[in-house]
């Protein structure tokens, strides 16, 4: 049975969900407490009557579109993945000709497509379509291999289009099963690309976004990359998510101008043109949200009094926002235990409460989340897993790593490691989870706020100062101060931001020579690429002066964001 979608409106694809910087760059909007109010039940989407329109050509910015694209961008990891489908010797004959900007299609044309494949890195599907004997990849949001779909082209770029789903023809009943899909925005929302799949498959999709990582980034050689294990799943795929931060626009300018002038009309509920949510599908457009199937419960129970309280407001901004909804322990509840904070819980703009869970919207509050045994506070604005439910599953498979059961080889140096340097370390995560099993730990964050944050955890945590140190400054400082840490007993965790590490870290890293090296990311291409450079510098180093050398022991996803195309990647590394 055919099934229809909402078309996307042309616009920038959608991201991959952003881990960092740590510290928030959007405007955060503080919204007092609401009175709550029921949420309707999710209901089936409709397919809008099209809007497309032929853009006209503008020769400046057909110039710029053809810049290429940042490297280990969304775009750059699209771009491979159109080139190894249309096959290199067809790409460069194409360049070669100049016809690889030259789309063989117009603007908002209609076509039908059998979908080749499933870019596991966008969530993206890609087709292969064919005009006067060239080839040309067209890309389509939430469609599956094997399904004949009909689409219409919006943009292009080089050796492909973007175009909008209008309609799935022929669906692929082995992978698609709409029956699974709890969100009623899902196909209009951007937020999520995977909805419609068992979690198995969502499983296998991400371990395959590890391999071809791997395989088009690192330049390390096959045989030196183990195999991908299967990807470690979330404990919840719905109701996971523990941070929000929907946005509207700013009001028309018209509206705007109606105002300086005084004969504005009076706004009564909620205008037409303002949205509060998230983009929708291949657009930079805010659509509607009012619930959000991934987010935790208090984060639903808030959005409806936050929506109230921008809307009611809404006349007196005169710019777009960003909203922070984040889930928090009530403080002095029972998971929270007692709390040293010298934050007075009076100021904490709490938006709902749900047991022992609060939702907090102020940016500066306090925000306290329970991992295992352990309790965390930071501040709401800066970074922090928005996944708690994964958070035991990453830190013990992490612990693990660096703890091998006796049945497994042990560390070439026979001794059990007893120091931790973390680089990366946010509000202390690794460091605080791991600290029980290491005499000393140090850590290093480039944002003040978070190494606060880390040391408040320490205390709260009741492990002492001579045990475990924080630091504020650039990760690859934190080399000069560990100096007295036994090269041998000591591992090396780095959990960079998406745009990884760099040529000095790793440097210095090599120098200092960790004895295991754990390597955690949320953007597995920027990964593989600083894991070949660690392999190959390592190698050089060993050949010009003798000794061990890094390999790269195992490689592994883990879920974070289910229903989505995301996947974070751990990779364990040995000196041997």
């Amino acid at each position: 049975m055919a099934s229809t979608h909402p078309r996307s409106r042309s616009g920038s694809p959608s991201q991959p969900p952003e881990k960092k910087p740590r510290l928030e760059a959007d405007i955060e909007v503080t919204v007092p407490p609401a009175d709550v109010e029921n949420q309707d039940a999710p209901a089936a989407y409709q397919a809008p009557p099209s809007s497309s329109k032929k853009q006209p050509k503008n020769k400046k910015n057909k110039k710029n579109a053809r810049r290429a694209p940042e490297p280990y961008s969304h775009d750059d990891i699209l771009s491979r993945e159109v080139i190894a489908l249309l096959g290199e010797e067809y790409a460069e004959a194409a360049k070669a000709d100049n016809l690889d900007w030259e789309a063989p299609f117009e603007q908002s044309q209609q076509l039908e497509l059998t979908v080749s494949c499933l870019s596991p890195s966008t969530g993206e599907s890609l087709s292969i379509a064919t005009s006067n004997e060239r080839k040309w990849v067209i890309v389509t949001p939430l469609s599956m291999p094997g399904e004949r779909i009909r689409v219409r082209v919006y943009r292009h770029s080089r050796l492909y289009s973007h175009a909008d789903l209008l309609e799935v023809i022929e669906p692929n009943p082995e992978w698609r099963d709409m029956s699974l899909v709890q969100c009623r925005y899902f196909g209009k929302c951007a937020g999520c690309q995977y909805q419609m799949l068992t979690y198995e498959k969502q499983l296998e999709l991400k371990r395959q976004t590890v391999v071809e990582a791997y395989k088009n980034y690192s330049n390390i050689p096959p045989e030196l990359v183990p195999p991908i294990q299967p990807t470690i799943g979330s404990p919840l795929q719905y109701g996971y998510r523990t941070k929000l931060t929907p946005h509207f626009q700013r009001p028309p300018f018209s509206f705007q101008k109606a105002q300086k002038r005084g004969d504005a009309p009076p706004v009564e509920g909620k205008p037409d043109w303002l949205k509060i949510g998230f983009h929708e599908v291949g657009t930079r457009n805010v659509m509607d949200i009012e619930e959000c199937p991934i987010a935790t419960p208090v984060i639903n129970k808030a959005l409806g009094p936050v929506r109230d309280n921008i809307i009611k407001n809404i006349t007196k901004f005169k710019n777009g926002a960003t909203l922070l909804l984040r889930d928090s322990l009530r403080p002095g509840s029972s998971s929270a235990g007692e709390s040293s904070s010298s934050q007075s819980d009076a100021t904490v703009s709490i938006a709902a409460e749900d047991g022992e869970h609060i939702c907090v919207t102020d940016q500066k509050a306090t925000v306290r989340e329970r991992v295992g045994d352990m309790l965390f506070e930071y501040t709401a604005g800066t970074f922090f897993q928005n996944n708690n439910s994964a958070l035991v599953p990453l830190t013990s498979y992490v612990r693990d790593a660096i703890f091998p059961p006796s049945s497994t080889s042990p560390p070439a140096s026979g001794e059990k490691p007893t120091h931790l340097v973390d680089a990366y370390c946010g509000s202390g995560l690794f460091s605080i989870m791991l600290a029980p099993h290491f005499t000393r730990v140090a850590g290093i964050e480039l944002s003040a706020d978070s190494i606060r944050s880390a040391t408040h955890n320490a205390t709260l945590n009741s492990l002492p100062s001579s045990q475990i140190s924080f630091m504020s400054g650039d990760a690859a400082n934190i080399f000069d101060t560990v100096q007295d840490f036994p090269r041998a007993q000591t591992v090396l965790i780095i959990d960079p931001p998406r745009k990884g590490t760099d040529e000095r870290f790793v440097e210095q890293m090599l120098a200092f020579g960790a004895a295991a090296v754990v390597y955690v990311s949320c953007n597995v291409h920027t990964q593989a690429r600083d894991v070949g450079m660690i392999l190959r510098k390592s190698a050089e180093r060993a050949e010009q002066n003798g000794g061990r050398k890094y390999v790269l022991e195992s490689l592994r996803g883990l879920d974070l964001f289910p229903q989505t195309a995301h996947v974070e990647a751990i990779a364990v590394l040995r000196l041997l």
